[in-house]
């Protein structure tokens, strides 16, 4: 793979989404990531399968709705983001949490 090949898949995952609700679906070998809004859930696959060397069985899709957000007398809207849920194979673990 090319540097801007790399660069793009790296870009594509924001940060993983760590919630009660996410960590449940560890049980499930499924994890939670915040994505680019733009991208298709094949681009999510490949980048998840590149950057923690596993092997994707599904990826579920959602656009997060806008939440409403009052600071002082400022009302205004929370950033809109993508969420995906990644399925993986059995044998496979990504270590969200640090051992240390």
């Amino acid at each position: 793979m090319d540097k801007s090949k790399i660069r793009e898949l790296f870009t594509i995952i924001k940060k993983p989404i760590i919630t009660d609700k996410t960590t449940k679906l560890l049980e499930n070998n499924q994890y939670c990531f915040q994505v680019d809004p733009r991208v298709d859930k094949s681009k999510i696959k490949e980048a998840i399968e590149y950057i923690f060397d596993v092997k994707v069985i599904k990826v579920n899709t959602c656009h997060q709705p806008l939440k409403k957000r009052t600071v002082g007398r400022f009302t205004g809207y929370r950033a809109h983001y993508k969420k995906a849920i990644v399925t993986l194979s059995k044998n496979d673990k990504i270590n969200l949490f640090s051992e240390d």
